[in-house]
C-alpha cells in the first residue's frame, strides 16, 4: 500500500488539548500524519497516478486546526488531505481516451459540480469518500486531471504551485472584473486600481489584472513575497505598517495611502482572500462602484459592513468558491505567460510535509512551499526540475 498523509479527528483533538485550544500555539505537524492508504479498484474512466509534487494548501490547515468547522469529524473521524498535485501517469481505465501512461498532469478540487458547473464541495475536504493527494499514488477519475503544460516555461516546483490556486485567481478575476464592467464600461474607464491581500493566490490574481494593464497593489506583511512581485510590475503595501489592521486607526491610515496612491480615486477591484480584519480595510478602500471578490475565511467566516454606505459608493461584494472544470482545463494557458508564482526558497521533502504546513501555519515562508514527493523523476519532468 503507498503511503499518504491523513488527519484524524482524535489527533485534532490531543493536540487542542495539548495547547489549551490556544490556536496559536497549535503545532500542524502534530495532527499531519504519515499512514498507509489502500487505493480503491481502477474503474473504466479512472487514472492510476504517481504523485511527484504537492503544493501546500490552507484549506489542509484549517482541515488540521477544525478552526472553521471540524471537517474531519463529519468526514468521519479521518480524512486524507490534499487539493493539488502534479503526478505521472501509470495506468488508465478501458474509457479515457484524454490520457496515457507517461503522460503528466495536475489535478483540481471539483467535487461535486451543481448544475452550471460550480462545485458545492471540494475533493479531499468536504466531499464525501474523497481521497486527497498528499500520498505517492492515487486513483481519481480522468474529469479531474488536466495536462500539465511543461513547456510553459516554468519550472517543475512552479507548476506544482498552480494546479489549486491559478484557477481561483482565474475565477474571481473574471468575477472581479466582469460585475465592474457590467458598472463601469472601459470607454468610461479603461485602467483600473486593482488591490490584493494575502499570499498565492492574490498574487496571481493580480498578474492577471497587470497583464491585462491595469494597476496593481499588493498588500503583504511578506518582504519576499512583495520584492518579487514589484520586479512584474506590481506595487508592494506592507501590511504590517498598519498594524495589520487590528485597529480603526490602522484601517483608516490604509485607506489614506490607497486614496494617496490612486489619485483620491481608490480601489476597483479588491481581492480579499483572508476576510477578518482585511476585509474592513479593503471595503474602506474602495472607490465608488467597486468589487470586492473573495474565495477564504481564513480569519473569519462573518463579516459584517455598512449596507447603507456601502450601497450610496455602489459597492458589490462578491463571494465565490472553487472554479468549474472548464476554467481550470483553461486556465493551464496562462501558466508561465501570466502566472509566474513565488516559491518558498526550500523545496520540501515528502517526509516533511507535516513541517511544511506548520511553517505555512506560522506565516514564515517566503512564496508557496512545494513538496518533492518522489526522487525518481520521468525524464520530462526531470529536464524543468531545478
Amino acid at each position: 500500500m503507498p503511503r499518504a498523509y491523513s488527519i484524524t479527528a482524535e489527533a485534532i483533538a490531543e493536540e487542542r488539548q495539548r495547547v489549551g485550544d490556544d490556536l496559536t500555539k497549535f503545532d500542524v505537524s502534530r495532527v499531519i500524519r504519515l499512514d498507509q492508504l489502500e487505493l480503491r479498484e481502477m474503474g473504466a474512466s479512472d487514472v492510476h497516478l504517481r504523485i511527484l509534487a504537492v503544493s501546500a494548501e490552507h484549506n489542509v490547515n484549517h482541515a488540521a486546526l477544525a478552526d472553521t468547522v471540524n471537517i474531519t469529524e463529519v468526514r468521519g473521524g479521518k480524512i486524507y488531505p490534499g487539493n493539488s498535485a502534479l503526478g505521472e501517469v501509470l495506468g488508465v481505465g478501458s474509457q479515457v481516451t484524454r490520457f496515457k501512461p507517461g503522460e503528466i498532469v495536475v489535478t483540481h478540487c471539483n467535487g461535486e459540480p451543481d448544475s452550471y458547473g460550480y462545485p458545492t464541495r471540494i475533493w479531499a475536504y468536504d466531499q464525501p469518500e474523497s481521497i486527497g493527494w498528499y500520498g505517492e499514488e492515487a486513483v481519481v477519475g480522468d474529469w479531474q486531471l488536466v495536462p500539465a503544460p511543461l513547456d510553459c516555461g516554468l519550472s517543475l516546483w512552479e507548476i506544482a504551485a498552480l494546479p489549486l490556486r491559478a484557477p481561483t485567481a482565474y475565477h474571481l478575476w473574471r468575477r472581479g472584473h466582469g460585475i465592474l464592467r457590467l458598472k463601469i464600461p472601459r470607454e468610461k474607464l479603461a485602467r483600473l486600481n486593482v488591490l490584493a491581500f494575502g499570499g498565492g493566490v492574490s498574487e496571481l490574481f493580480l498578474m492577471l489584472a497587470r497583464a491585462e494593464g491595469h494597476r496593481a497593489l499588493f498588500c503583504s506583511g511578506n518582504p519576499a513575497r512583495r520584492d518579487a512581485l514589484e520586479k512584474l510590475g506590481i506595487e508592494g503595501i506592507d501590511q504590517k505598517a498598519f498594524n495589520r489592521f487590528q485597529d480603526r486607526e490602522g484601517v483608516r491610515a490604509f485607506s489614506k495611502e490607497i486614496k494617496q496612491r490612486t489619485g483620491g480615486v481608490g480601489a476597483h477591484i479588491v481581492c480579499d482572500m483572508m476576510r477578518g480584519p482585511v476585509f474592513a480595510a479593503g471595503l474602506t478602500a474602495m472607490g465608488r462602484e467597486g468589487v470586492n471578490v473573495s474565495a477564504g475565511w481564513q480569519l473569519d467566516k462573518r463579516i459584517s459592513y455598512d449596507s447603507a454606505g456601502a450601497s450610496v459608493k455602489q459597492i458589490t461584494l462578491d463571494h465565490t468558491h472553487f472554479d468549474t472544470i472548464d476554467g481550470s482545463n483553461a486556465c493551464t494557458a496562462l501558466y508561465g505567460s501570466v502566472f509566474k508564482p513565488t516559491i518558498h526558497k526550500e523545496v520540501y521533502a515528502f517526509e516533511d510535509l507535516p513541517r511544511a504546513m506548520h511553517e505555512m501555519h506560522q506565516n514564515t515562508q517566503t512564496g508557496i512551499p512545494i513538496i518533492r514527493v518522489t526522487d525518481k523523476l520521468p525524464e520530462a519532468a526531470r529536464a524543468i526540475a531545478p
